[in-house]
């Protein structure tokens, strides 16, 4: 279709370029940011590209590595799970959005306190209580006191009780049965 002089066509045309200019962009910038994670992996494991090559007997050609942590080439989710698997790492350590963050603080554990639970009328804690002890019978872990639960779990009760992950985290630190700081990792969990 060749665009009009007059009309949206023309400028609809320019506007695909211009994102397509930038999603290569990105794309370019992502191969990047991938590259120098396989590189950092590489060396924090003390291998050259020829050791790579070397190590894995010829199934990782030092050029091809290369590019990668160039960005100059592309790598397929399959190939890059290969790689995962070589180095011994998971995938995301390879990703950079799941590169561990060495500044950044770990989430705070969430810990029910299970006699202060007992204390909580039936009918608010009923599925928080069956929860709990369904929890502690996987685990086998009947010391009575505490339980440490994942963010996860919160947002399962969460669906259970209808009620937002974060309500629910409030209500259950206002019963007592949640640690206070909890509410930190439900919101970036």
């Amino acid at each position: 279709m060749i665009p009009r002089e007059r009309g949206g066509n023309r400028q609809v045309s320019l506007t695909k370029t211009f994102t397509l200019r930038d999603d290569s962009r990105m794309a370019s910038d992502y191969s990047r940011a991938l590259g120098s994670r396989l590189r950092a992996i590489r060396t924090q494991q003390g291998l050259s590209l020829h050791g790579v090559e070397e190590k894995s007997e010829g199934r990782w050609k030092a050029v091809v590595v290369g590019s990668y942590e160039r960005g100059d080439r592309a790598v397929t989710v399959q190939r890059l799970a290969e790689l995962a698997d070589f180095y011994g790492v998971p995938v995301s350590a390879l990703l950079p959005e799941g590169a561990p963050q060495g500044s950044s603080e770990p989430p705070p554990r969430l810990v029910l306190d299970l006699e202060r639970l007992q204390e909580v009328p039936a009918e608010k804690a009923g599925p928080l209580d069956r929860y709990a002890k369904t929890i502690q019978s996987q685990r086998g872990d009947y010391n009575g006191r505490v339980l440490s639960i994942r963010a996860d779990d919160l947002r399962t009760l969460a669906v259970i009780y209808d009620v937002p992950a974060t309500t629910l985290c409030d209500e259950f630190i206002a019963w007592g049965v949640l640690n206070a700081d909890a509410r930190r990792a439900v919101e970036h969990g």
